[in-house]
């Protein structure tokens, strides 16, 4: 993945490929690439892998709602049904349903479920995962979900990056409008955020059923000034919220599936990251993010698989970017580049992506002699070791 750019366009032919590799480590960052005969003299430690295989970056999610309490598998069947948004949330289901069961959930409880699905992460592949809270929506449970990631931390060596997503949704027994609560988020929930390090970054769902632009803006704009980093749902159902990430220098936008052409341009003049999240489009038979214009725009594209009990239960992230190029016609080289070295950026990590000297050293093997493989099996083929700062942290026996 050396040398491809970080925005726009990128065609297969684009990819670097040496045969018979090898990558020399030290100290868990990559200090040599090259022929592994060449290479391999200068090992103090040698981990030779047999078979015909293609090693490449490890994956980057870097959207992800994985700390939560409950299922939401009925809110799955009733829409397939046919059943709306608000039948359903009239029935006990909907984002509030999660608020419930992660309130309820102990932080034991939260702690065991979030590391099984880091686990599973890692299994396929993704080496760094961005986990957000909004499931708690008041101080306290924040917190705790906050808390939680931070403590997951500790016992994984794959990289989490915590959001503090207070801005989900108002709850429904918060005494006020949505201006109140978002000055409530900065003025309670933010400070102890800061406070205890539990999070650098800060999002909130811009959408008519949630919080609207102007006010949106403003609480952005006010958690910027307060150090946090900026990220955006934006235009997941309406078009517009887009617009307002690029204009308080969100790291990036994601959703997108309503994204107005003129909003694409928009994106592509940014160093906004769009990204795409296919999961939800599957989970709730909406459109995809209009990801070929996005690239053909000159936009940074990257994809991430939104995992979260509701709209994105999947959370096969490969699955999902081969079937958002199956729609889009994404090439190959697009899809991993999305899926590391610019998905990375996204989060503000500029030391992974790429497997080239200086970086960090997490990379996946795949048991197969043809990178297409990869895609093309959409996410059947499976990684059959993965690596992170060097070392061996799955092999699939």
């Amino acid at each position: 993945m050396k040398g491809l750019s970080l925005r726009g366009k990128i065609s297969d032919d684009a990819l670097q490929i040496i045969e018979n590799a090898g990558i020399l480590v030290h100290q868990g960052k990559i200090k040599s690439i090259g022929d592994f005969e060449t290479l391999k003299p200068n090992a103090t430690e040698l981990c030779e892998i047999d078979g015909e295989q293609v090693a490449l970056p490890a994956f980057v999610d870097c959207h992800t709602h994985i700390c939560f309490g409950g299922n939401r598998a009925n809110d799955f069947a009733m829409r397939n049904a046919g059943k709306t948004y608000l039948e359903i949330a009239a029935a006990g289901g909907g984002i509030w349903s999660s608020v419930v069961h992660t309130r309820n959930a102990s932080e034991e409880e939260l702690l065991a479920s979030v590391l099984e699905r880091i686990n599973d992460l890692v299994q396929l592949g993704i080496t760094t995962i961005e986990i957000k809270s909004g499931y708690g929506l008041t101080l306290e449970d924040e917190l705790k979900m906050l808390s939680v990631i931070k403590k997951a931390q500790g016992k994984t060596s794959a990289t989490l990056v915590s959001t503090c997503l207070a801005a989900h949704t108002k709850p429904k027994d918060f005494e006020g409008n949505n201006a109140e609560y978002l000055q409530f988020i900065l003025d309670e929930i933010l400070p102890k955020v800061k406070e205890e390090h539990l999070s650098d970054r800060v999002d909130i769902f811009i959408e008519k059923s949630a919080f609207q632009l102007e006010e949106s803006k403003n609480f952005l704009l006010k958690a910027k000034e307060m150090g946090f980093d900026i990220t955006v749902h934006a235009d997941q159902f309406t078009a517009g919220s887009s617009r307002i990430a690029v204009e308080v220098g969100a790291k990036s936008a994601d959703h997108l599936e309503a994204t107005a052409d003129e909003d694409i341009e928009f994106l592509a003049q940014s160093e906004t990251v769009a990204v795409a999240l296919p999961g939800a489009s599957v989970g709730l038979g909406e459109p995809f993010t209009p990801a070929r214009k996005l690239l053909n725009a000159g936009a940074i594209l990257a994809i991430a698989s939104d995992w979260n009990p509701g709209s994105a239960p999947m959370g096969n992230l490969l699955t999902q970017a081969s079937i958002l190029a199956t729609y889009q016609k994404l090439s190959t080289a697009e899809v991993l580049a999305g899926l590391t070295f610019r998905a990375a950026y996204a989060l503000g990590l500029s030391d992974r992506g790429v497997l080239t000297e200086g970086m960090k050293a997490d990379f996946v093997a795949y048991p197969t002699d043809n990178y297409q493989n990869i895609l093309y099996k959409q996410g059947m083929l499976l990684p059959s070791q993965v690596f992170i700062n060097g070392d061996k942290s799955y092999e699939r026996l």
